[in-house]
């Protein structure tokens, strides 16, 4: 058992490693182009899609795997997904375990929207899509549709698993191995996004102190995180929440990433 644990943590560093490696090899040719003063990727589309050497990341647990992404999405991007999903709002639901539905649960009190297949195709999408999959390593078409939240005073998400538990979703696809949770707000109080059992350190969720990990939404930061093990089993530390609004509104946006290629 011991010596499953250390293969295990030795492969989750090396596959975290290699993101965060090559994200600094990355700031570090930027920092060169500018020492030597050539323009840096004046003219690479790619690099504006994704980004590159404005993102900075961060690692915040290995167990549960998860990495804050500083400015992940530009303040003009947060905009545009409010604005879309603003007049489709509807009060959202959770997964039931029995028949795969989703359902109304006092578990988990926002509103919420989907994008349509018609609006992936928009280019801001798009570059937000193609950000996710480069960062994450995980192909586009293994995303799920984007889906924006609301989160308004008094409301929060207790504390759950993305991975499914029941036998319908995962044929879609498969097993949800990872989500990218985007913040869209930052005039907010409370609304911290709640990892109970990564750490046993202290910090606020809503207005309670708490033991784990909470992170702050801060528009444009987001958060990758991993429901499964390399074995592609759920990963129960990966147990998550949205602590209670105080004050203002949190909007945020998610992504969920499957084994494979998604089909609706």
């Amino acid at each position: 058992m011991a010596g499953m644990k250390f293969v295990f943590g030795l492969l989750t560093f090396v596959t975290v490693g290699m993101i965060v490696g090559a994200l600094f090899q990355l700031a570090f040719i930027r920092r060169l182009e500018e020492s030597s003063g050539i323009p840096h990727w004046v003219d690479d589309k790619e690099a504006v899609v994704l980004h590159l050497g404005i993102v900075k990341p961060e690692v915040l647990s290995w167990s549960p795997r998860i990495i804050l992404f500083r400015n992940f999405l530009s303040m003009e991007e947060c905009d545009y997904l409010r604005a879309i999903a603003r007049p489709r709002l509807k009060i959202s639901n959770v997964v039931d375990r029995k028949t795969g539905k989703g359902v109304k649960s006092g578990v988990r009190t926002s509103s919420g929207m989907f994008l349509s297949p018609e609006e992936r195709k928009y280019p801001i999408i798009q570059a937000i899509e193609r950000r996710i999959s480069i960062y994450s390593q995980i192909p586009e078409e293994n995303g799920e549709h984007i889906q924006v939240l609301r989160y308004e005073k008094n409301q929060f998400y207790q504390p759950h698993y993305d991975f499914f538990s029941d036998p319908f979703n995962v044929q879609r696809g498969g097993q949800r191995i990872a989500t990218m949770l985007m913040y869209l707000t930052d005039d907010v109080e409370g609304g911290e996004t709640y990892f109970p059992l990564a750490g046993s350190g202290e910090c606020t969720c809503g207005e309670k102190t708490v033991t784990g990990l909470c992170v702050k939404p801060i528009k444009g930061n987001a958060v990758l995180f991993w429901n499964t093990g390399l074995d592609g089993e759920g990963d129960l530390y990966s147990q998550h929440g949205g602590c209670e609004v105080v004050g203002g509104e949190k909007w945020s946006a998610t992504v969920w990433m499957r084994q494979g290629s998604v089909t609706f």
